[in-house]
């Protein structure tokens, strides 16, 4: 029987595995102006393009889930980063804008279940014993990968073209699947579900929480996404470049990086999970109000920054407070199931209330009651988990 590997290493294989999902999220994004010129396409249909890798989730996450419960994390998430490179390679010999989308979507699945798996394996490892810790760790594997890709896409595709950054998602989703495959094994004594039937098998309790903690994920990421994607509205308003305005708000992911790591060893040391989201929570939504109007917005901005990523990965351990190792899987499917659908269709809202009310402001404010809408939850949620189960 092989070695069990070091729970740290794993951490690291899964953090690397997750990275190459993130590097092949961005590869549109970061070639876009190239890929506009190449197929003749206008802005809406690039964004469609960037857009549609997420949306798999809406309808894979829970299946994929399932999957992963009858027939192991392990095999799901190879399963993933094959399809992901499959659809990086059909993009990248892609002739027409529809086999860039076909190619997307493919990658966009295989994305969905890297995605469920690797917050089942990591919560698997670490559960009862430095989650927060690895949660955060393992999900700032996402602005790392961007980080990345925003540095180095662009100028490679200019010197050598916009393929040879699609073979790079595809590379890299080559060598997660090799990592995994390696080197990846289950932690001793994981119980293991029944396997005669493809069923979800939550207890009514788990359901609600599960259900809950998903919609605390979902609304934060969107808060997340409305602010990256409409501040720098906010400081060309005020009189910023257009590229400073793009340097400034790039500042939130390199924040992440380390935030979440950090606060997620802080938390595991002092405790207090809760206390920390609920702060974290109630200073990014004051900043978010007050970005818009005050005279220096680079002050509550930066606060901003350093707020929103206390959080993350606390919000990311909450299923582990309340699944069955043994229905992991499956619960995690329907977690991320409630972050696809907030990430489909609240971003979209926010587009709405800027159009109608004229207000660059309008955004920050959608992004603010994002924040007071998942303390809300989170007080929702602790106070479930204190019901018994019926």
């Amino acid at each position: 029987m092989p070695a069990v590997p070091n729970r740290w290493v794993i951490l690291c294989v899964l953090f690397l595995a997750r990275t190459a999902m993130s590097l092949q999220f961005q590869t549109v994004a970061s070639t876009g102006s190239v890929i506009i010129d190449t197929f003749a396409i206008d802005f809406a249909a690039l964004g469609l393009l960037i857009g549609i890798y997420m949306l798999p989730g809406v309808a894979i996450a829970l299946p994929g889930g399932v999957l992963g419960q009858r027939f192991g994390a392990k095999r799901i998430v190879m399963a993933g980063l094959a399809l992901m490179a499959i659809g990086g390679a059909v993009m990248a010999a892609g002739t027409s804008y529809a086999a860039m989308m076909t190619g997307r979507l493919i990658s966009g699945t295989g994305a969905v279940f890297l995605t469920v798996m690797v917050a089942k394996m990591t919560t698997d490892w670490f559960a009862g014993r430095q989650i927060v810790a690895a949660m955060s760790t393992v999900i700032a594997s996402w602005p790392f990968g961007l980080a990345i890709g925003l540095v180095t896409y662009g100028p490679l595709a200019q010197a050598y073209g916009w393929t040879t950054v699609m073979l790079i998602g595809v590379v890299a989703s080559v060598l997660g699947l090799v990592l995994i495959a390696a080197i990846y094994r289950d932690p001793p004594g994981l119980p293991v579900a029944p396997v005669a039937r493809l069923t979800i098998g939550l207890t009514r309790r788990e359901w609600m929480l599960v259900l809950i903690a998903g919609a605390i994920w979902g609304l934060f990421n969107v808060g997340y996404i409305v602010l990256i994607s409409f501040a720098p509205e906010v400081f060309t308003a005020r009189g910023y470049s257009p590229a400073q305005a793009s340097t400034i708000v790039s500042f939130v992911g390199w924040a992440l990086i380390p935030t979440m790591p950090l606060t997620g060893l802080i938390v595991d040391r002092v405790g207090r999970s809760a206390a920390f989201m609920l702060v974290g929570f109630v200073v990014a939504a004051i900043a978010a109000c007050a970005v818009p109007f005050v005279s220096m917005p680079l002050v509550p901005f930066t606060v901003l920054v350093i707020a929103i990523g206390v959080p993350a990965g606390l919000i990311m351990s909450l299923p582990a407070q309340v699944l069955r190792a043994e229905r992991r899987a499956s619960g995690l499917g329907v977690f991320f199931t409630c972050y696809f659908v907030a990430m489909a269709l609240l971003p979209g809202a926010a587009g709405l209330a800027r159009d109608i009310s004229g207000s660059p402001a309008s955004p920050a404010l959608f992004a603010a009651g994002m924040m007071v809408l998942c303390m809300l939850a989170l007080m929702l949620f602790h106070a479930a988990k204190r019901m018994p189960e019926q």
